[in-house]
């Protein structure tokens, strides 16, 4: 194939936009003779993943704009008629949240679809994301379509894929509707007009979330506490779309209203208040706290943007606030459904838990003594709901699948993270807290006495330059000096040099999915050690397309590092567990840990990082 010159991209670019704005972009790019960000824009088209698409809006093949969503809705249309039977009677669920272009994406991907004769069952107003993969299942229907970028900057969005199950897509379905993509590359309609009444389109609104808060409804406990409570909590939706779905979601639960943050409870897609929308990022939920301050209030709970995460934060008797872990949340999510399901008599051998291999280990020891089934996964909700999905169909009752970072799935009715449902589990089992004359934050104490100790610090360093994220993991797995390993693979490869030491600690475990490599008692075993056998492959997908590298250490500590797949970041999760619950000994080993993430791994310093 002949490469098209940069100027060749801009006319075919300008042949195929119908969007005046995204065309005066080119058009001025063109006039001004700027090579390097017509490249940027047009060259390298925005990669289809198991996250679907994801992209700051603007022109170009390589972001979100309306031209890239029709190339995908036409390429995703084309491959779901082929693979997925009674596909065009079945349909696809179409959804968006308040985003700058949400609402004419949704159409433009709603359009693709019924000119295939495919039938679209739209919610054609704004909602959270839970409830496109809620219909997906209840409605039997053949793809879901999200179009959202969570808590991503203002400037984003992005298109969300469920495959029939009610999941997210996972490798191969990814490479093949992402061929399909560019097999359909050139839109062919760009007319929403009249869309909503089209004799395919549904709008499926009332009937979808009427079954939604009633299915989640079904984990309300005690309805004569949750509607006499005395407790009262601040909510915030960080500008985004939860708070109606979040006030109706409390009410099934019989729960009394929140106290809304008046400056955040609105959707605004410009974010006035948090220019990262994110309830994890330091400071997001200050301005609830305020609030709860203010009011004499000592609970702050939050959704993110579309409401898939949910976030908390507990005032302590001492008065400082305690802002929840994703970890510490899921931990506490776990020992509550344990609760619920012993008290509908489900065996704790039939309930199965997951979570993220990124995220704490605290459940697998709640598993190991309580018997419930526990299994990690791979990073990301793909993975955990189609374990979770597996593990039903084997005749577990499923009972949590979250991530460290914030995502939550206590029922099977979404086989995604479910903030709306979470926040409301979350309110429940605080009021009944309440009642006791106890917090939050006693009951996470309380599993901590129970379970031992778990410290995390999970955090990131920006690397654009993906040449030097290359040498960086390049020196963790291959680099010098005599505390490494001297793993020898298959002829012709480069043996394996890991770090035999991290802050000092020795490493017992290694799991490298990036060449394909796990093995146990590291420090037990010579350094020079053959392991191209099969004992040695990991259990997990293997991808040389990313970095994704996990250390064991015998002070009770585990590193994940591994790059992200949306974002220039180089991220690590970090773990300290101390069985004894000593809280001093495990943040002394966490500092030496992470200082030795930044110090002797990365070189954050030497990589100005």
């Amino acid at each position: 194939m002949t490469l098209l010159s940069t100027l060749q991209l801009a006319q075919r670019w300008l042949a195929e936009d119908r969007d005046p704005q995204t065309r005066r972009q080119i058009e001025a790019l063109v006039a001004a003779n700027d090579t390097p960000q017509l490249e940027l824009l047009l060259r390298t088209p925005v990669e289809f993943g198991t996250a679907g698409l994801r992209a700051r809006m603007e022109a170009g093949y390589a972001r979100l704009n309306q031209l890239t969503v029709i190339s995908a809705s036409q390429g995703l249309a084309a491959f779901v008629e082929r693979a997925v039977a009674d596909a065009c009677a079945r349909g696809v669920v179409i959804g968006h949240d308040h985003r700058h272009h949400s609402a004419v994406f949704a159409r433009l991907a709603a359009r693709a679809f019924v000119d295939r004769g495919i039938r679209v069952h739209l919610f054609p107003q704004i909602g959270p994301t839970p409830q496109v993969p809620f219909a997906v299942r209840r409605l039997r229907a053949a793809c879901g379509v999200m179009v959202t970028a969570s808590h991503n900057p203002k400037d984003d969005n992005g298109y969300k894929v469920y495959w029939e199950n009610g999941a997210q897509i996972k490798p191969p379905l990814d490479e093949g509707i992402a061929a399909s993509i560019e097999a359909h590359r050139v839109p062919l309609s760009w007319d929403v007009d009249g869309i909503d009444a089209h004799a395919l389109v549904t709008d499926v609104t009332a009937a979808m979330l009427d079954a939604y808060y009633a299915a989640a409804a079904q984990l309300a406990q005690d309805p004569a506490l949750n509607r006499g409570t005395a407790l009262r909590y601040v909510y915030t939706p960080m500008h985004g779309v939860g708070a109606p779905f979040a006030a109706r979601m409390l009410q099934a639960f019989l729960l009394p209203p929140y106290v809304p943050v008046p400056a955040q409870i609105e959707p605004d897609p410009e974010f006035p208040t948090v220019p990262f929308p994110n309830p994890e990022e330091p400071g997001a939920l200050d301005m609830a706290k305020a609030v709860a301050d203010a009011q004499g209030i000592g609970l702050v709970v939050a959704n993110d943007p579309d409401a898939d995460r949910f976030a908390a934060a507990e005032k302590q008797r001492d008065g400082s606030w305690l802002m929840f872990t994703g970890d510490q949340l899921g931990t506490v999510f776990a020992a509550y459904v344990l609760e619920m399901a012993r008290a509908r008599g489900i065996p704790d051998a039939r309930l199965a838990m997951v979570n993220s291999t990124v995220s704490s280990r605290m459940l697998a020891a709640m598993a190991a003594q309580e018997g419930f089934y526990y299994a990690d996964t791979l990073t990301g909700f793909k993975w955990m709901a189609n374990e979770l999905v597996a593990l039903h169909a084997q005749g577990y009752e499923v009972g949590l699948g979250y991530e460290e970072a914030i995502g939550y799935m206590i029922h099977d009715h979404v086989l995604d993270k479910d903030g709306v449902t979470a926040l409301a589990v979350f309110v429940q089992l605080a009021a009944r807290l309440h009642a006791e004359g106890r917090r939050v934050g006693d009951y996470l104490e309380s599993l901590y006495a129970a379970y031992g100790y778990y410290v995390s610090a999970n955090s990131y360093f920006v690397c654009p330059d993906p040449a030097k994220m290359d040498r960086i993991f390049a020196r963790i797995r291959y680099g010098a000096g005599a505390e490494r390993t001297a793993f020898a693979r298959a002829q012709g490869e480069p043996p394996l040099r890991y770090p035999r030491t991290i802050g000092g600690f020795p490493v017992s475990y290694i799991r490298d999915l990036t060449v394909g490599l796990e093995i146990g008692d590291v420090d037990r075993l010579p350094a020079a050690l053959d392991v191209a056998g099969a004992q040695y492959q990991p259990k997990f997908p293997v991808s040389a397309s990313s970095h994704m590298i996990t250390f064991e250490t015998r002070n009770g500590g585990r590193l994940t590092m591994r790059t992200s797949g949306t974002e220039p970041k180089l991220k690590y999760y970090l773990e300290v567990r101390n069985a004894d619950n000593d809280r001093a000994a495990a943040a002394r080993d966490l500092d030496i840990m992470a200082r030795a993430v930044a110090d002797e791994l990365v070189q954050a310093a030497e990589n100005e990082l």
